[in-house]
């Protein structure tokens, strides 16, 4: 696996986590993500909120892994929301995949916080 992207995770109290994925995000790493991404959840956690305002690039491994992140949260009783700054380049590539209508996306951090509780 190669650290194309980074991971930075910010607490917001007991059960909200942001996440702000740096780099590219692409079939190399997308599993190693993935367990990142999860392992930052506790059973308290009711949201968690990716950040890809500093995310490079996202291929269709990337995309799959927030579609199965996003699922995998509802039957938990979680919910998975992104932040895709206005103008992002990624966020032609989130509204063409249609993970728009299916997971909240929001242009800032502050509203994704404000969505999730």
């Amino acid at each position: 696996m190669r650290q194309l992207a980074r991971i930075v995770p910010e607490s917001h109290g007991d059960e909200l986590v942001v996440a702000h994925i740096e780099g590219e995000v692409d079939m190399s790493n997308a599993p190693a993500i993935g367990k990142r991404l999860r392992d930052l959840l506790t059973n308290r956690s009711t949201a968690l909120i990716v950040d890809l305002g500093p995310t490079t690039h996202l291929d269709s491994s990337g995309i799959a892994l927030l579609f199965a992140l996003a699922d995998e949260l509802r039957r938990r009783q979680q919910r998975l929301h992104l932040v895709v700054p206005g103008g992002a380049h990624l966020g032609r590539v989130i509204a063409i995949t249609g993970l728009d209508r299916a997971v909240p996306t929001h242009a800032t951090v502050e509203a994704a916080l404000a969505g999730a509780r």
